[in-house]
């Protein structure tokens, strides 16, 4: 269908951002011609892998909100060899066993235990944490839950040194795969890759988090403020960094990759009857751009500015048209394009105070968890636009102990959609207690709210049930995990 006259004027635009992620991807892999100052663990902070909410399969967040939610999984770090746990980056992991050694490999075990419990005062979706908040109008009812399937258990990977490069690996995995019931879960993949390293430059083959939008608020909610302001997960990826000197204090972060295009939308509900999904005929890219000021700092924590970006496409092939849009019918091989530019801070203030947050813009966003889950509007065909971030600040009252308050949200374009969920926000407080080097527990209480729209009642469509009462909730969210 032809492109509405705001959508092509944007698109010059996306394209243009867009060509600023392939540029970073290419200067990654220019040879190297300066040795980096400072080793990989000063580089720590602008480079840290992120929490990520997982939806792992192909059954993921229902785009709509009449259509049935199959929202699987979500799950915080414990990231690769060498780099920050992120859990709540005040307490670091616990120093990790010696390893096995099996022939020119060092195998470390590890893992975490990991139980939440959650009141809600209204009904979240999926409902073991929260994404957003389901309408009054569906649900409105509070909910208490209990879950241990976000424990996780893994293996790093110590390999030979290749040339200049030490060589490794990582395989974990948590238990929200899919289950029968909650006390039957099922095994889940959630790292699965190859690695070479050293102070100058990475490269990476496998499944891990996204180069975009590295930083995660410091939420006790499981979810980590995805769908609600932040943006990125894992996937399968062929990726390259670059740590350059600049001189002064300061280091310049290149990071770029390659990426399997995951489908998000139209998976369940009628909203799929008919549909095929499809990749597209080139990869997802994306970049990622930082420069950390080793000469600001505070309380451990360097002032680090990142941009990044990605762009890829998705695809469908419609074998009919949609209840609500009696001018769609029957079409092949649809290509939508999938964009972001973002941003990203840590700003340390004082020794215990420090503020960090993201933002981003783009579109089609479901397959980073943006625009509430929602990327492509079913009965239009078109793409959705959305807007959105966060920004915590962060005050650490001991080693112990360190507490947060934040914002998050998520603002997609209302007039890329005819049914479903127009924005969602989330504030936040909370409150962190490392009980001993490897147990951790918290409690955070945050108000939520998630509006919706439904405009299948304007002339050319056809009225379908949707809600349009915003969901609204207070959330008493308490944590306790054990590191080994």
């Amino acid at each position: 269908m032809p492109q509405p006259p705001r959508r092509a004027a944007q698109d010059h635009h996306c394209r243009i951002r867009s060509a600023a992620v392939i540029v970073a991807v290419a200067l990654i892999l220019l040879p190297r011609n300066q040795v980096v100052g400072q080793q990989i663990g000063e580089l720590e902070e602008s480079v840290q892998p992120k929490s990520s909410i997982e939806i792992p399969s192909n059954e993921l967040i229902g785009p709509w909100a009449m259509d049935p939610i199959d929202v699987e999984g979500l799950s915080p770090m414990i990231e690769q060899v060498g780099y920050e746990r992120e859990i709540c980056p005040a307490f670091l992991e616990p120093p990790r066993s010696e390893g096995v050694q099996v022939g020119k490999f060092t195998i470390i075990p590890y893992g975490t235990i990991w139980a939440d419990s959650v009141f809600a005062t209204s009904r979240t979706v999926p409902g073991r944490f929260a994404l957003w908040i389901a309408s009054e109008e569906e649900q409105g009812e509070g909910a208490f839950e209990l879950d241990a399937r976000r424990s996780r258990v893994g293996i790093d990977i110590i390999g030979p040194t290749i040339g200049q490069y030490d060589s490794g690996g990582k395989v974990e995995v948590d238990f929200l795969g899919n289950f029968v019931t909650d006390n039957q879960p099922d095994v889940r993949l959630r790292h699965a890759y190859w690695e070479a390293k050293n102070e100058h430059a990475r490269f990476l083959v496998g499944q891990t988090w996204d180069v975009v939008s590295p930083l995660l608020p410091n939420s006790v909610n499981f979810t980590a403020s995805w769908a609600v302001g932040n943006i990125g997960f894992r996937r399968t990826q062929i990726r390259a960094e670059r740590y350059i000197p600049l001189g002064a204090g300061m280091t310049w972060t290149l990071q770029g990759s390659l990426n399997q295009n995951v489908i998000q939308d139209l998976a369940t509900g009628f909203s799929a009857a008919g549909v095929t999904r499809e990749t597209g005929e080139w990869p997802m890219l994306e970049g990622r751009s930082a420069i950390t000021f080793h000469n600001i700092q505070a309380g451990g924590k360097s002032m680090t500015l990142g941009t990044s970006g990605h762009i890829g496409e998705t695809g469908f092939d419609f074998a009919q048209g949609h209840p609500a849009n009696p001018a769609l019918g029957p079409e092949d091989d649809v290509r939508l394009e999938t964009w972001s530019y973002n941003f990203d801070a840590i700003i340390p203030l004082t020794e215990k105070f420090s503020l960090r947050g993201e933002f981003f813009q783009g579109r089609n966003l479901s397959n980073l968890l943006g625009g509430i889950g929602q990327g492509v509007c079913p009965c239009l065909r078109v793409p959705i636009d959305a807007i959105g971030g966060w920004a915590e600040l962060r005050y650490e009252v001991n080693e112990k102990v360190a507490t947060h308050i934040g914002y998050s949200i998520d603002d997609p374009d209302d007039n890329d959609s005819l049914i479903g969920r127009t924005k969602n926000q989330v504030l936040y407080t909370n409150l962190y207690y490392k009980i001993s080097e490897n147990l951790t527990t918290g409690f955070e209480v945050s108000t939520w709210r998630t509006d919706y729209h439904n405009r299948t009642s304007e002339p050319g469509f056809i009225p379908v049930a949707g809600a349009t009462e915003p969901g609204k909730a207070v959330l008493f969210d308490a944590t306790l995990r054990y590191a080994f």
